[in-house]
């Protein structure tokens, strides 16, 4: 059986070494596969062991380890990266671990809040403080982070979300300041509405989905391979000189506003709390 992998279309990346967060399905897999196309061995993590061993079983066995995580623990992340290493020195790094949420801002608790930024936000900080540290020892060489056009535009009820993604290409623009020195370079990629298990909530109601081709001049669903692409190209060495952007790929999507999903806000939270009304409790 033929295996992403198993047979090396460019020889670019032999003898570079990734690690990759959320590696175990939807963007994370399709940017190993990416790097594993052109000669990287890879190291995905995420949470669920059985996702990664599904996964790595139609991968080259021996370019792939995994490792079971979270982002959110710095511990957990560490490991990672000394996993990663067993295949020698890390040069790339791809932060693509994150979680979704909808709702009215009103009716977000404190643990809504923390979760969404947790593993977005913070879950990139760890990514970036120890995966970049062994790059930098290593010579140099890449990290990506996976962000999203909420990050830049704003999307109704999704606001932890948005919050977390913007400070995701802060971050991205940050560490690349910093760790230039060192031979890191560091970007983002912005995607807009892909085909992932993560946003498939959206293309459950026809006039969500119908909303979201209307914002792009390019009107159609992305898949993952559109952005594995454009991860591929910006840690490989075609990005030599690019540091400390963000780069939406989105067809267009962020030329335009953010989409309309006033309908699940309204069905899953009802009218007042979606037009930010609330009674007070003794009023009820």
């Amino acid at each position: 059986m033929h295996r992403p992998g198993d047979r090396i279309v460019n020889a670019v990346l032999t003898g570079q070494n990734a690690l990759i967060t959320g590696g175990g399905s939807g963007i994370g897999l399709a940017c190993a596969k990416a790097l594993l196309n052109d000669g990287a061995a890879v190291t995905l993590m995420g949470r669920r062991l059985d996702r990664l061993e599904r996964a790595a079983a139609d991968l080259p066995r021996e370019r792939v380890s995994i490792v079971a995580g979270d982002v959110g623990s710095e511990a957990d992340v560490e490991h990672a990266v000394a996993v990663a290493e067993q295949h020698g020195a890390l040069t790339i790094a791809v932060a693509n671990a994150g979680i979704g949420g909808l709702g009215p801002l009103i009716a977000t608790t404190s643990e809504q809040w923390n979760s969404v930024i947790q593993t977005n936000l913070t879950g990139t900080f760890h990514t970036f403080k120890f995966a970049g540290a062994a790059i930098g020892r290593a010579g140099g060489g890449a990290m990506c982070a996976i962000s999203s056009i909420a990050g830049l535009r704003t999307h109704r009820f999704m606001g932890p979300y948005c919050v977390s993604k913007a400070g995701v290409d802060m971050l991205v623009r940050n560490t690349a300041d910093e760790l230039g020195v060192a031979g890191v370079r560091v970007n983002s990629v912005l995607p807009g509405l892909v085909d992932t298990e993560l946003a498939a909530g959206l293309f459950a109601t026809e006039s969500v989905h119908e909303d979201y081709l209307s914002c792009m001049p390019l009107a159609r669903t992305g898949t993952v391979t559109d952005i594995s692409a454009a991860v591929r190209f910006l840690c490989g060495p075609e990005s030599g000189w690019i540091t400390g952007v963000n780069l939406s790929v989105d067809g267009g999507h962020h030329l335009r506003r953010g989409p309309n999903v006033e309908v699940f806000s309204r069905s899953l939270f009802g009218d007042e709390l979606t037009e930010g009304r609330t009674k007070r409790q003794e009023d009820s």
